[in-house]
């Protein structure tokens, strides 16, 4: 069993998603941003920096692993499911969840709050983040247009990634004339584990905004 500490952003939903995927019972412990759960002491135990995703693996002496992209590592090879096991096929998936982690993420939460959040409206800032964000759909495009999935058979990566470029419209981020990527991300939508792992722990309330701003971008 393992207990899983998350809330309602693509950070979370990489790790239900792939929870579901692989089947493995788990337990959901929300973390209530309201409340400031995440900087709790008990929290903090968990993971010391004060962010979700986090868990704990009952069966394997209550372990804790923290940060997104190194519980689906830490998963996929407890499941030997995802991750493929040659060197290789796992070096190519680990460098998509990468790009994922360090440049999709990190881009896209910044295009968030300039966008979304920012008191003032600094457009120069909006536009830089928003331009990176389209450079790096543009890459997952070009990777895509030969392929189904990122390292051709269904991965770690494409979960990561997915769960992130899905709400590029709360990114203010469009994805017109990427064909590949939208028939990719279409696909991954499709999946029922998918489907269910971003209602976890609960669906986000902008899923209607985005859903319809991806059907108006799809026609």
């Amino acid at each position: 069993m393992i207990d899983l500490y998350t809330a309602s952003t693509p950070n979370g939903w990489k790790v239900s998603v792939l929870l579901e995927e692989l089947e493995i019972p788990y337990r959901v412990i929300p973390v209530e941003f309201d409340s400031q759960d995440q900087k709790k002491p008990d929290f903090l135990q968990l993971n010391p920096n004060g962010r979700i995703p986090a868990i704990v693996d009952r069966a394997n002496d209550d372990f804790v692993v923290f940060e997104s992209g190194a519980i689906m590592i830490y998963l996929a090879k407890k499941a030997g499911r995802l991750l493929p096991r040659d060197d290789r096929g796992e070096s190519q998936v680990i460098q998509w969840l990468m790009f994922q982690m360090a440049g999709i993420g990190p881009m896209m939460g910044q295009a968030n709050v300039f966008y979304r959040y920012f008191p003032e409206k600094i457009q120069p800032a909006i536009d830089r983040y928003q331009h990176e964000c389209r450079r790096l759909f543009e890459v997952l495009n070009n990777q895509l247009s030969s392929r189904e999935f990122l390292c051709d058979a269904y991965s770690i990566a494409d979960i990561a990634n997915w769960c992130w470029v899905r709400i590029h419209a709360w990114s203010g981020v469009r994805v017109d004339g990427l064909g590949a990527l939208m028939a990719w991300m279409a696909r991954l939508e499709a999946r029922p584990a998918c489907q269910k792992g971003i209602a976890v722990p609960r669906p986000l309330v902008l899923e209607a905004a985005v859903s319809t701003a991806q059907t108006m971008v799809q026609r």
